[in-house]
């Protein structure tokens, strides 16, 4: 039977809790070399786990099996990783092999993104659209949330073809609302040329109401 490493759960307790200890001792170590040397090793860590891990089942499985020795797993990280990434992010990574702690990435990830986010004072806005944003209007809806709440604004997106108001934002526990859309629509018409025309008439769809 072939095994297939899983990714885990953050929300398990534990999961999330060593996230946040891995998390936290990489911060550290990254802020010691400056901000920039910060930035980039958060922004490189995600980009290894959503484009690498998240698009190779076979690497995810190299990484996260404890039935791959570490002597293997540094080897893949120097092989995979080790001309293009940081190098604290790399030693960071080998010390995890070492640790047999691969399996935590994940967690250690949504843990790192979210304690740089709190240093900088940013929050995160999730934005389900119907269809994928374009950078106009991806602009617009950071300045104008970042201007509404006097604070830098992240913005996640998820794509969600079946939505039936074109898009919905949720930031922590509040869900914005139509003055919210009728503002959005707003913008939306004065990009027109480079937002799709579909998410306009479904924003058309929800502001007539």
């Amino acid at each position: 039977m072939t095994e297939v490493a899983q990714p885990k759960n953050v929300l398990d307790p534990s999961a999330e809790q060593l996230g946040k200890t891995y998390a936290r001792a990489l911060i550290n170590a990254a802020q010691a070399e400056g901000n920039d040397t910060l930035q980039l090793v958060v922004n490189q860590l995600g980009q290894i786990v959503d484009e690498y891990l998240g698009g190779s089942d076979s690497l995810r499985m190299a990484l996260g099996s404890p039935r791959i020795s570490e002597d293997e797993k540094v080897r893949v990280i120097d092989r995979v990783f080790g001309q293009d990434f940081h190098p604290l992010l790399i030693k960071f990574l080998k010390v995890m092999a070492s640790r047999d702690r691969l399996g935590f990435i994940h967690a250690v990830r949504d843990q790192a993104t979210q304690i740089f986010d709190d240093m900088m004072g940013r929050v995160v806005a999730s934005v389900k659209s119907a269809v994928p944003l374009d950078d106009s209007i991806r602009n617009e809806i950071t300045n104008h949330l970042s201007s509404v709440m006097n604070k830098q604004v992240r913005l996640t997106e998820t794509v969600d073809p079946d939505l039936i108001g074109g898009m919905v934002i949720r930031v922590g526990d509040r869900v914005y609302d139509g003055s919210v859309a009728n503002r959005l629509n707003s913008m939306a018409r004065t990009t027109r040329a480079g937002f799709s025309s579909k998410l306009l008439e479904k924003f058309e769809q929800l502001t007539s109401q």
